[in-house]
């Protein structure tokens, strides 16, 4: 029983068969029709510009160390308390404004630590850092 008008059942068919490249060839049609336009529209946007210079240096970084008979050292130097708070002033009222780090022996006050702290409030210093030793892993 055949179903084809073939003559002959292993003649080998010649042609090509052009439905399906049509149906591709639409489909992408209609694909680059619908997103053209949407690839077309854009957001206006006001990008920055760049520029060659260098970036900007880093802040110097002030040492303020108390020992611990509760003395004050300005990056390693012996200074009153009295001359502290003008101290810091004078370098907050530099730009940029350098950082502030704090060293505290172990067998000082707080409450020394905690002057120094309130003395660099006090003067506008913005940027202050604690230094602290790791502990010795046995």
């Amino acid at each position: 029983m055949a179903f084809g008008t073939q003559d002959e059942p292993d003649e080998v068919m010649n042609e090509i068969n052009m439905t399906p490249l049509v149906d591709v060839m639409l489909v992408l049609l209609i694909i680059f029709i619908i997103t053209i336009p949407v690839m077309k529209h854009s957001v206006n946007i006001d990008l920055p510009r760049a520029t060659t210079q260098a970036q900007d240096v880093k802040p110097e970084t002030i040492l303020l160390s108390v020992d611990a008979a509760g003395d004050y050292f300005w990056n390693a130097n012996k200074i009153a308390e009295a001359d502290l708070e003008p101290m810091l002033k004078a370098e907050a009222a530099k730009e940029p404004q350098p950082e502030l780090h704090i060293r505290g022996d172990k067998a000082v006050r707080y409450e020394r630590v905690a002057q120094a702290m309130a003395a660099a409030q006090a003067s506008g210093v913005r940027k202050i850092g604690f230094i602290t030793e790791p502990k010795a892993v046995n």
